[in-house]
């Protein structure tokens, strides 16, 4: 038996480490971008609505791209597609601090899809495991970096400098991409590419929601609508506490941290087959330890319960792999663009949903209704994926992602 792979291992492949590098410059980016423009309106408005209407429009492209424009990645070179939307969004990011110019990014979903693409192009069998832990930490701590850099940034230097030094953030991920991955062609069948946008829009929902397996680990996937709740209701679960800024800080940051700790352990240290053996028990877990809430911890009670909620969350990295398997890899990221839509499109919803439950009933029942809806959503889809991928199974890791899986011939028991 080969030695199991190491985080040293995938750091070491160059082009990894690129396009580790371009994710956190593009996700800093991002989050400091949106600080920057939520408080440029409400400078410019004094209006909390439409400073909230500019952090929730950014939920807007997910909508349009996801849907329209995320296969431009199987289209087209996905190294010529992730370059292009970073200086896209360099340009538009510039263009925003001329003042007056309106604009919407709709360069975001291509670009997350050409990225979650490209990685099992560049990492195969359990080094792409580890690599997409490696991805996914980054990113929840670049979020993090991001938004507190966009803060101090926006305090000390200004709006305007702090979106040119968002701008350059992309021309540098993009060079990057540009010249440290290497050219790959076009992945989509002829047939494919020349359809119509509705035509390959239909073809990729079928795809996705057609076949048993794909539509159980999207929705497990999807979850996360549910346990990211304390998130989006963070400060009036807070004040309920006789907290404030501070408080609203902690718990945000209590979700963060734990998934930052628990995902390369969970990555690096659980066998394959355990990780898909353990995705639903997890899933209900995560969910279900909301519940917690209903009984109106202290704020350092319900640290915990946050915490150990985003540290289960860690199945979401046995669903990746899962999916990318049995994803063709001609279709892969527009099933990855829908994957993406229907999570940051749902976190929106649900924060909506959440802000206005929190104005009639207590924050923390809010949490814990929506992680007892989340609990006996992921039961019942753990019971389907039982069904779907019985024991015993073939475990399809060490498979190279992707290229030859189809819904009957990889089964994943034993295998994001």
């Amino acid at each position: 038996m080969p030695p199991r792979a190491t985080f040293r291992d995938v750091l070491a492949v160059r082009e990894f480490r690129v396009l580790w590098t371009s994710v956190v410059l593009s996700t800093a980016g991002d989050r400091l971008a949106l600080v920057a423009l939520t408080l440029l309106v409400f400078g410019r408005t004094h209006s909390p609505l439409l400073a909230a209407l500019v952090y929730a429009a950014g939920y807007l492209p997910w909508v349009i791209g996801g849907l329209f424009l995320a296969d431009v990645a199987d289209r087209r070179p996905r190294r010529s597609v992730m370059v292009f939307c970073d200086m896209a969004r360099a340009v538009l990011v510039a263009a925003m601090v001329i003042p007056h110019v309106p604009l919407t990014v709709l360069v975001a979903p291509p670009f997350e899809s050409a990225r979650a693409a490209i990685t099992p192009d560049i990492l195969i069998g359990e080094h792409y495991v580890l690599g997409t832990a490696v991805l996914q930490t980054t990113f929840l701590a670049s979020q993090v970096l991001g938004a507190v850099a966009g803060g101090f940034a926006v305090a000390f230097i200004g709006v305007r400098p702090s979106l040119v030094i968002d701008s350059a953030t992309f021309v540098l991920s993009g060079l990057l991409i540009a010249f440290g991955t290497r050219s790959r062609p076009a992945v989509a069948q002829p047939k494919t590419a020349q359809a119509s946008p509705l035509s390959r829009m239909r073809d990729g929902f079928r795809l996705v929601f057609g076949d048993p397996a794909l539509r159980i680990l999207l929705l497990f996937g999807w979850l996360v609508v549910f346990y990211i709740i304390p998130e989006g209701i963070a400060a009036p679960y807070a004040a309920r506490l006789g907290g404030g800024p501070v408080a609203t800080g902690l718990i945000i940051a209590s979700t963060a941290l734990s998934t930052t700790i628990a995902m390369p352990l969970f990555s690096r240290f659980v066998r394959p087959r355990q990780r898909i053996n353990w995705m639903g028990p997890l899933a209900v877990l995560t969910c279900g330890s909301l519940l917690l809430t209903a009984l109106h911890p202290g704020l350092a009670a319900s640290l915990v319960v946050f915490s150990l909620s985003a540290a289960f969350g860690v199945y979401q990295n046995a669903a990746n792999t899962a999916f990318v398997i049995r994803v063709p890899n001609e279709r892969r990221a527009q099933a990855f663009g829908i994957a993406s839509m229907g999570v940051i499109v749902g976190q929106g919803a649900a924060f909506v949903a959440a802000g206005a439950a929190a104005e009639v009933v207590s924050p923390a029942t809010v949490i814990a209704v929506g992680g007892g809806i989340g609990a006996v959503v992921a039961f019942v889809l753990t019971l389907r994926w039982r069904h779907v991928s019985p024991p015993g199974g073939r475990h399809a890791v060490g498979r190279r992602p992707g290229h030859t899986a189809t819904s009957s011939s990889v089964p994943l028991r034993g295998s994001r």
